[in-house]
């Protein structure tokens, strides 16, 4: 298959698990910059990102069935022709401590936040490389790659892993795709209580941020949305932190000196 344009002439983006969450904002971002947005989800969302008037299409996918990925990106080359970039938002994890969770819970992280993006950046490319102007792969990881993270040890294992596939898969599938990551701190949700608790707790965690808030979800879309674009042509295999400054070490709090 060798096409240029979709029917509609607009740039075609599939954001995965971009109907809530970090993902709603990146989807959001997207149709502002005049994209078609395809979001992906196992349940049809109670409603769809829009930008004045326009709406994002919503495709009924498990990310993490082969079968259902297969589908889904025969269904985006029938009905757009094209897919310019590829948005691999979809993951997280519960809280749970490694040594109380059982090997088939961590199977299923690592399954869901290094297994299925993979699986999708596969198939992505494979439409891409078909494409003149080629296309943009951008893996959502976390600050959770660069620290520990207990309570999602191997959420944390599979971040640290999606850093070394984007520079891994910038070197083999250049230069037709380049791929990126966006590595979010902590961002502010409809599930943030989930993390975080109530306001209180919302607003104490902010004062561990040298910017004293959270990111929220746009910001993350305005970032993937540039890494997307012509201006960041020579980005590939990097690895973008929106951490707000990262966390106050806790050791300076915690110590009898140097106070002001």
């Amino acid at each position: 298959m060798h096409v240029e344009t979709s029917e509609t002439g607009r740039r075609v983006v599939l954001v995965t698990g971009g109907a809530k969450g970090v993902g709603r904002g990146i989807s959001e971002r997207f149709l502002a910059a005049g994209y078609t947005v395809l979001v992906c989800g196992r349940q049809q969302p109670d409603s769809l990102p829009q930008h004045q008037g326009r709406s994002a299409e919503f495709l009924a996918t498990d990310v993490r069935d082969r079968a259902a990925v297969d589908a889904l990106f025969a269904a985006i080359a029938e009905r757009h022709g094209r897919l310019d970039v590829l948005v691999n938002n979809a993951g997280g994890s519960p809280f749970a401590l490694a040594d109380k969770a059982s090997p088939r819970f961590h199977e299923s992280i690592i399954a869901l936040n290094l297994l299925a993006p993979l699986h999708l950046a596969q198939k992505a490319n494979a439409l891409m490389q078909a494409q003149d102007t080629g296309g943009v792969v951008v893996f959502i990881g976390s600050v959770s790659a660069l620290r520990p993270s207990p309570g999602t040890a191997a959420y944390g294992a599979a971040k640290a892993a999606i850093l070394n596939l984007t520079q891994s898969l910038a070197v083999e599938w250049a230069p037709k795709v380049r791929v990126v990551a966006v590595s979010p701190g902590l961002v502010r949700t409809e599930q943030s209580d989930l993390h975080y608790g109530d306001e209180a707790g919302l607003a104490a965690v902010a004062q561990t941020i040298p910017l004293g808030r959270l990111a929220e979800g746009g910001e993350i879309g305005e970032a993937c949305v540039w890494l997307a674009s012509p201006a960041a042509a020579y980005a590939s295999g990097t690895n973008l932190l929106l951490h707000g400054g990262g966390e106050r070490p806790a050791f300076l709090s915690a110590a009898s000196v140097n106070k002001e």
